[in-house]
């Protein structure tokens, strides 16, 4: 078949994918972010794309309605809040997931002709620290490097970044450098230790938000060992004084003076360095200064610009860059152009012959979700994101949504916790329909193709929006024909910022026919009309700020020694193969089989105190939110700590939203949330029974505990219940969504077990097992038996049969491979990851599973010298 190129719709990284329309997707070997690798999740695109659940018409309060209806009242519900309480009363809320066609034309809508700058993203709660930062150094918001320089480094230090599991493809380019070249270091600054902790050569457990300390004090020995580039200081630089100074002051950040001085070692000896960064940084109530930090320390030693060297902000969503360039944020213009600057605004004014301009910022994430809360937004437009689940105090914005007078959600589902708030569901076309452009981490723009036909009545987002614009009484402004007019457009716009001493310049792109933008190779930016475009920024200077230099801040860490009594601090985060809220990964069986349900990691110490049991489940909770979580007792989290991943949604668990209970507490430069700073007390939940189920129906999470996760043959869900059932097999039913069929039961009570059968003829339909504790079953085995005529005393009985050996939780989302499979093969005679691999083909897809085959091949070889 005819394959297509386009980019996955992931993380930033921004691979290249070959498409078919048989939905079968490879990475594309041609593509210079990944030269064909995928991550887990990207290799099961093709498992996301069919039209379950997917909104194929609009929808008005639960009734479909025509184009012309919904979009209509759009225009009219915006137009009379505009009129009678002003543009500030109207607001939008995009997102990362959108291609950077559609987040230009809404922001050329609201900042350019509504005239508010009431337009923030979800961008805001991943990398706006990094855009504060960058702006604050280099007077711009400038990513100075690329991929190839973690290849060219001697020395790559990844601070508040779990890259294995949230970025992989490029952590296995960095597995393939280092292998190539062992003398190549990797430090983590991390204080989980994570599954990129463990693959490094020095793991330094920081102290929450220790970072900046660290970073002061690498300052503070740069000077003293007198390593500070003084011509490139002189040249390019100003504050080094201030920031030295302020430096100067010691913090603590939770390490011993051991490690301190092997890091400071490593950094100060080694010139060639990589800092890359991320949400461990960004997402805190000081991460703007913990940018601003590490970059002191590169601008320093001139470190910066040049191959193998420099900070590197790598952000978590595959059009982050794409918004940024637009001006996506509230606090921002359009082609990197500043709000705040009068000549700025006045150039983008003309260039759209608009009406008006913004001429202040608008309200960010969490004051735009409070002033919905407070009655001031009488509009609200959410596109492709679910701030009901993934905003902190996410049960507070819930209800702020709902609050709104009218409400509008464009959407690829029906279902989901923010359009259940919501008015107006509009259906836009999603990953595999969509047609524009993406830009990655590295400034590198792709092209997102379409290889499937728009479903239904969906209609592109940027068309949608122009659609709007146009009946709001701007009609050349929004009379785009498709993507390639928006993108020359704003390509041509970039020329206009680079007249005016801008960083970010594609108008070289301005004149590309349709033709040729349906054709474009990826591009890293700038590229300038004259056609010079240097790959990295600042090696010769070059910064943004007026007199051309770069500016070093003094930064002052934040006290660390706060009492949370018997609270612990909530850590969040992601798991390695599922994506935000769920939506696209959660319709992918194999991606639900290495991680199934939310959990909380907690040390052995606290779990002991607190009175937990492995497996056993906790209740979470403060003054703005609850969860109940499956208990993974670990020191892979410091004492007084723990941690939950983001991704589950009232759509899949009945108490997994964690980001209920994270804080609304903000950077107040970048308007971050603090996603990784929220206090919580943790007690055992006493259920009175657990459950484990499998069915070919969907089920619902509806019981006290419940998560629930798709199959390859149907359903799976972990359940738990406080007060035991008078009719088990009724409670089997209700779970398992199956009202017909023959049932066996099988209840013994002395012990409390209860397994429940239903058949449809001789094929099984469901099985579900309970218990007082948590159910001891091969879940694997289960979960393959639905569909098939297995006999009910095999499928009760809860193992495998003789002829089908144990598979046990999946290790290698990619090949199928479970731990008991690799445990079999380690008793067969496998030493090593390749081994594996080659034993059982877990790994050898895109590498995600290996630290954990790694520590499963050390477990064992501990166990044996113990033994011996």
């Amino acid at each position: 078949m005819t394959k297509t190129c386009t980019t996955c719709p992931y993380c930033g990284v921004g691979c290249g994918v070959l498409a078919e329309p048989n939905t079968a997707v490879a990475g594309d070997p041609q593509h210079p972010a990944n030269f064909g690798r995928l991550c887990s999740k990207g290799t099961a695109l093709g498992e996301t794309v069919g039209l379950e659940g997917r909104l194929l018409a609009p929808r008005l309060q639960g009734k479909d309605v025509s184009w012309d209806q919904a979009l209509d009242l759009v225009a009219e519900k915006f137009q009379t809040a505009i009129q009678e309480h002003g543009p500030d009363s109207v607001a939008f809320y995009v997102s990362g997931q959108l291609l950077t066609e559609d987040y230009y034309v809404a922001n050329k809508l609201m900042k350019g002709f509504i005239g508010s700058a009431n337009i923030d993203t979800n961008s805001r709660l991943c990398m706006a620290s990094s855009v504060a930062g960058h702006k604050r150094a280099f007077g711009t918001d400038t990513v100075p490097g690329q991929y190839e320089d973690f290849e060219e480094a001697d020395l790559v230090v990844l601070v508040g970044s779990n890259t294995a599991w949230c970025h992989p493809v490029l952590f296995r380019r960095l597995e393939a450098a280092k292998a190539a070249r062992p003398e190549m270091k990797i430090v983590v600054i991390d204080p989980r230790r994570t599954a990129t902790a463990k693959a490094a050569d020095l793991h330094l457990a920081i102290a929450p938000d220790g970072d900046a300390a660290l970073f002061n004090r690498l300052l503070t020995e740069i000077a003293r060992r007198g390593l500070i580039n003084q011509e490139y200081v002189d040249a390019h630089v100003e504050g080094m004084s201030v920031a030295l100074e302020a430096a100067g002051t010691p913090h603590p950040c939770g390490l011993t003076e051991d490690e301190i001085q092997t890091f400071l070692n490593m950094w100060c000896s080694t010139d060639k360095v990589v800092t890359l960064y991320s949400q461990g940084v960004n997402q805190s109530w000081c991460g703007s200064d913990k940018v601003n930090a590490i970059i002191n320390c590169h601008l320093a030693t001139g470190r910066i610009g040049r191959v193998g060297m420099g900070p590197f902000s790598m952000t978590g969503q595959p059009n982050a860059m794409g918004g940024r360039e637009v001006g996506g944020l509230a606090n921002m213009l359009a082609a990197h152009l500043d709000l705040e600057n009068a000549r700025h605004r006045s150039a983008v004014k003309e260039f759209w012959a608009a009406p008006t301009i913004a001429d202040h910022a608008g309200l960010k994430a969490v004051d735009l979700f409070q002033a919905c809360a407070d009655g001031k937004i009488k509009a609200l437009w959410v596109m492709s994101t679910n701030p009901a689940v993934s905003m902190p105090e996410a049960d507070a914005v819930a209800a702020a949504i709902r609050n709104v007078p009218f409400t509008v959600s464009t959407d690829i589902l029906v279902d989901t916790d923010t359009n259940a708030c919501c008015d107006l569901l509009l259906p836009a076309t999603g990953w595999g329909e969509k047609s524009g452009t993406v830009t990655n981490s590295e400034r590198r723009i792709s092209r997102q193709r379409p290889f499937l036909p728009a479903p239904g009545q969906a209609r592109h987002d940027w068309a949608i929006i122009a659609d709007v614009g146009r009946r709001m009484g701007w009609v050349e402004a929004f009379d785009f024909a498709n993507e390639a007019e928006v993108f020359r457009e704003h390509a041509a716009l970039s020329g206009v910022a680079a007249s005016l001493g801008r960083d970010f310049d594609i108008s070289g792109l301005a004149d590309l026919s349709d033709s040729a933008f349906d054709a474009l190779e990826p591009v890293v930016w700038p590229v300038p009309a004259d056609g010079i475009s240097p790959k990295r920024f600042f090696a010769g200077g070059g910064f943004y700020h007026p007199d051309g230099k770069a500016r070093m801040l003094a930064i002052t860490p934040p006290d660390l020694s706060v009492d949370l009594g018997t609270n612990l601090r909530f850590n969040t985060g992601r798991v390695r193969d599922h994506w935000h809220t769920m939506t696209r990964t959660g319709r992918a069986p194999q991606l639900g089989a290495h991680l199934a349900e939310p959990y909380l990691e907690i040390h052995p110490e606290d779990a002991a105190a607190i009175g937990l049991q492995e497996v056993g489940l906790a209740e979470v909770q403060n003054s703005h939110g609850r969860a109940l979580l499956r208990v993974m007792i670990t020191d892979n989290v410091q004492i007084g700590e723990c941690f939950a991943p983001m991704h589950w949604t009232g759509e899949t668990s009945s108490q997994g939203r964690i980001n209920a209970l994270v804080t609304g507490r903000v950077d107040p430069v970048s308007g971050q949330p603090a996603l990784k700073g929220a206090s919580v007390s943790v007690t055992p939940y006493e259920a009175g029974w657990y459950g484990f189920a499998a069915s070919r129906a969907e089920m619902e999470p509806a019981r006290p505990y419940a998560a629930v996760a798709k199959t390859k043959t149907g359903w799976r869900a972990e359940v738990a219940g406080h007060k035991l059932p008078s009719d088990w097999e009724k409670e089997a039913r209700q779970i398992l969504n199956l009202n017909g069929g023959q049932t066996s039961v099988v209840e013994d009570k002395a012990r409390g077990l209860v397994r429940v059968a239903i058949y449809e003829g001789a094929v099984l339909a469901g099985v579900f097992f309970a218990a007082p504790d948590p159910v001891v079953v091969a879940r694997s085995a289960s979960i393959d038996q639905i569909g098939t005529e297995t006999p009910a005393g095999r499928v009760l009985a809860g193992v495998p049969g003789a002829d089908q050996p144990a598979k046990g939780a999946i290790v290698c989302a990619c090949m199928d491979v479970g731990r008991e499979e690799l445990r079999r093969a380690i008793a067969g005679g496998a030493t090593s990851v390749p081994m594996l691999g080659d034993c059982t083909g877990a790994g050898t897809n895109c590498g995600s599973c290996r630290p954990e085959m790694q520590e499963l091949l050390d477990v064992t070889s501990n166990q044996r010298m113990a033994a011996e």
